[in-house]
């Protein structure tokens, strides 16, 4: 059954994606509550009521849940207590199942070897001899990786030789981890796929993805590869989104290696950064799709309207004071979204510039210049 505009929707988390959530809820027509352990947090200001508790605080996930019709997400870190009680109040998109194979990686791993989907070596540890066995069994050249809250490049090493795994091992914390081997990559893609309750499923066309130290630097849509490529990403996706019976959005990130093949790297079910573009280049914003899939709406064209990139902007571009916003935005086609938050730190994403272009390539080199604008 459909929740139409004028229910309350929960968000667990409110960082900048739940901010921009938040936003297209309310444009829908709907009221807005989330949870996150920052009291100073990027949703606060657009949300009709921020709960301010830790995401493994459950009497207060199932606070929020309690005022809701409807709790989804904007992060994966949280705790299974919160999931469970908030899903005692009213319905929690994505699953609670689901949500817990993503959680762990390599339980993500396990569930996507044995639904048959195509990826790199890899193997699960949880010792250091496990991890030397493992990177030795690789041929040296891996990265290992934490189980569990790992992202942006957090929660990984990398090993070169089977002498690196004790480090390697004592880096992440000497817990449980996976030990995968580093791929011969062409480029990495994305696609996002949302699929309702009801069992619709609309996919978005792959985006292509440029990491600078493992942080996501700039992403394009649509994603300059080969037809088959862009077949083949979306037919995963898809196949993904109906294995895992999902109920609102997933971003399903793949290496293509250089001998061709396509490979899943790891699953987002959660507006992802590399999806920020479909708010300029789609009829339907990722945002508002999120919305659209966990009500059980009718799901929204993922049509491409324009090539559209956005480029990251992290706290380093504060360094020296306020970034020179009015030198970007004269670019033609160019937007700013800032996430409102206050402290600047290297590393931290403080927003994204979104640009537009007549191809991908004019897209991206229009980003990128924008951002160098940025410095004054």
């Amino acid at each position: 059954m459909s929740i139409l505009p004028g229910a309350t929707i929960g968000i667990l988390g409110g960082g900048q994606l739940g901010r921009m959530t938040a936003m297209a809820a309310r444009a829908l027509g709907y009221r807005v509550w989330a949870l996150d352990p920052d009291p100073d947090c990027a949703a606060r200001p657009g949300v009709d009521r921020c709960i301010t508790a830790s995401f493994d605080d459950a009497s207060a996930a199932a606070d929020l849940a309690r005022h809701c019709d409807v709790v989804t997400l904007e992060i994966e870190r949280i705790g299974k207590a919160s999931l469970d009680a908030a899903a005692a109040c009213a319905p929690v998109r994505p699953g609670v199942g689901f949500l817990a194979t993503v959680q762990d990686r390599g339980a993500q791993r396990a569930w996507l070897a044995a639904h048959g989907f195509t990826q790199g070596a890899w193997a699960r540890c949880a010792s250091v001899e496990e991890v030397r066995e493992a990177v030795e069994r690789f041929g040296g050249d891996c990265y290992v990786k934490a189980c569990r809250d790992g992202y942006d490049g957090r929660g990984q090493a990398r090993t070169r030789t089977v002498d690196d795994a004790q480090s390697a091992w004592e880096a992440l914390g000497a817990a449980p981890c996976v030990v995968e081997r580093a791929l011969d990559l062409d480029v990495e893609v994305s696609v996002m796929v949302a699929r309702t309750p009801s069992g619709d499923v609309a996919v978005y066309p792959p985006a292509l993805n440029h990491h600078e130290d493992r942080v996501l630097d700039w992403s394009v849509l649509p994603a300059p590869v080969h037809p088959r490529v862009v077949e083949e990403s979306v037919r995963v996706g898809r196949a993904i989104a109906e294995a895992s019976k999902l109920e609102g959005i997933l971003a399903v990130e793949m290496f293509l290696t250089r001998d061709g093949a396509l490979r899943v790297n790891e699953l987002a079910p959660r507006p992802h950064n590399s999806y920020h573009a479909t708010t300029a280049g789609c009829v339907t914003s990722q945002f508002e799709q999120h919305v659209r899939a966990v009500c059980d709406l009718p799901l929204g064209s993922t049509e491409l309207l324009r090539p559209a990139a956005i480029v990251n902007l992290l706290g380093d571009l504060w360094a020296r004071g306020t970034p020179a916003f009015e030198r970007a935005l004269r670019i033609p086609g160019v937007s700013l979204n800032l996430y409102g938050k206050r402290v600047a730190r290297p590393g931290r994403k403080m927003g994204h510039l979104t640009v537009t272009g007549s191809t991908p390539t004019e897209a991206v080199e229009r980003a990128k210049a924008a951002r160098e604008a940025l410095r004054g």
